[in-house]
């Protein structure tokens, strides 16, 4: 029984000294962003020879937000004659087909994919149309972005760096002022991008490729084989892929594009399992190769291998309150100390590993959006309630590889209505 305690007790030790690494992580990336150099982006480059580019769009049952998608892509400012779009409907039950098929009659250079065959998901659906693609550039969007005219150019001219296999743009929530959740999830996505992505860069380490408001060349990915789809996050696998393979990847801060926040706890809940599920994915079978990379400095395995564990760390959390429980009955601690570890890993967690204290806080600085530090209180309790569900995916990604599952990709829903007659006017 004493080796138990003394166990359990180790335990808990080690929970807090990983806790107290992401929270330097963070602080230092928070400390870079105000004080330190600042890497610029590729977007100052000219240079008339431009890369010839795909735009892809993956769609699934997207009626609400298609007709706002091919908008914005119809009126890019690239040179038509590298320029094609390729919107995947992908098993479409709703009209979003007849909306594809309708912009594809008037402008030549958009090719619908329509998929009603073979298994449904985002990576099947990208594989499919790397097939049919005729650009050196693979650029993505999700269905219910809006993306700037000038955004297809800033994201391909990242790619005359011969080293650069992805880069990585940053996502703006459209619809912040719907709810408490949208404004939550806004503060959010501002401390991810604004400073860790950003700080990332800055400092040569690991920025991710994020799926959407990025590119690739498609080239690389198809030496690859292109994308697993056994895995729910092929952005995360895609990163760590080029990464171990010598490859580079870019973000850019300034190459802004807005999208649709989850309006719902219960999409949200439904959207970080799938991400936690996924990420754990990518940690199974890359951690390895990560470490063994000869092509990666120590800091840059240090700080992807951090990146890979960042949704172990509620999991983490978790037991640690178990193994408290255990400590507290079996008379190894007090109720007061039991209840302040509670609290102190809790909040810790919430303003340290996940940043907002530090992240948020400077991205609001930066942005000079200053009234909206106000809601950072209420990250302890957006935490608690996210833990279950990032816990929750961790273990089903764990539990698939005992059971030999191949999980099901299950889009976001969306929230966008349709104008009435009345606002159009």
């Amino acid at each position: 029984m004493e080796l138990v305690i003394l166990i359990l007790k180790i335990f808990i030790v080690i929970e807090i000294f990983i806790m107290l690494i992401y929270t330097i992580r963070h602080f230092i990336f928070s400390i870079n962003r105000i004080f330190g150099e600042q890497r610029i982006y590729y977007q100052d480059i000219i240079d008339s020879e431009l890369p010839s580019v795909t735009v892809m769009v993956p769609m699934h049952n997207e009626e609400l937000v298609a007709e706002d998608s091919m908008k914005c892509l119809i009126n890019m400012e690239y040179p038509q004659d590298k320029y094609e779009v390729i919107p995947i409907n992908d098993h479409s039950e709703d009209k979003t087909k007849e909306i594809l098929d309708n912009y594809a009659s008037k402008y030549s250079f958009i090719k619908p994919l329509h998929r009603d065959k073979g298994e449904r998901g985002k990576p099947q659906g990208l594989n499919d149309a790397l097939e049919l693609a005729k650009g050196d550039i693979i650029i993505i969007f999700d269905a219910d972005y809006m993306p700037p005219r000038g955004i297809i150019r800033d994201i391909a001219i990242s790619f005359k760096d011969p080293e650069v296999g992805a880069v990585m743009g940053r996502v703006v929530p459209k619809n912040t002022g719907k709810n408490m959740i949208t404004r939550l999830l806004d503060l959010e996505r501002s401390g991810g991008y604004q400073i860790d992505q950003q700080a990332r860069h800055n400092l040569r380490l690991t920025p991710q490729y994020g799926g959407t408001v990025g590119g690739f060349r498609k080239d690389t990915v198809l030496s690859f084989g292109g994308f697993n789809p056994n895995l729910l996050t092929e952005d995360t696998e895609l990163t760590f892929l080029l990464l171990v393979n010598g490859w580079k990847v870019a973000y850019a801060n300034r190459v802004e594009c807005y999208e649709e926040s989850p309006e719902k706890w219960s999409v949200r809940a439904r959207q970080i399992n799938r991400w936690a599920r996924g990420h754990t994915q990518v940690l199974q079978k890359y951690l390895s190769p990560l470490l063994r990379s000869k092509h990666l400095s120590f800091k840059e395995k240090l700080d992807g291998t951090l990146l890979l564990f960042i949704y172990f760390v509620p999991v983490l959390m978790i037991f640690g309150i178990a193994v408290s429980l255990a400590l507290f009955f079996l008379e190894e601690m007090n109720l007061i100390n039991f209840f302040f570890i509670f609290i102190m890993v809790a909040g810790y967690n919430s303003f340290g590993n996940f940043a907002p204290f530090y992240q948020i806080g400077t991205a609001a600085f930066i942005d000079g959006t200053h009234e909206r530090v106000k809601l950072l209180p209420l990250f302890f309790f957006c935490f608690l309630y996210n833990v279950l569900y990032v816990a929750k995916g961790t273990l089903a990604a764990l539990t698939d590889v005992i059971f030999k599952r191949n999980p099901e990709w299950h889009k976001t829903t969306r929230f966008r209505k349709e104008e009435s007659e009345e606002d159009k006017e």
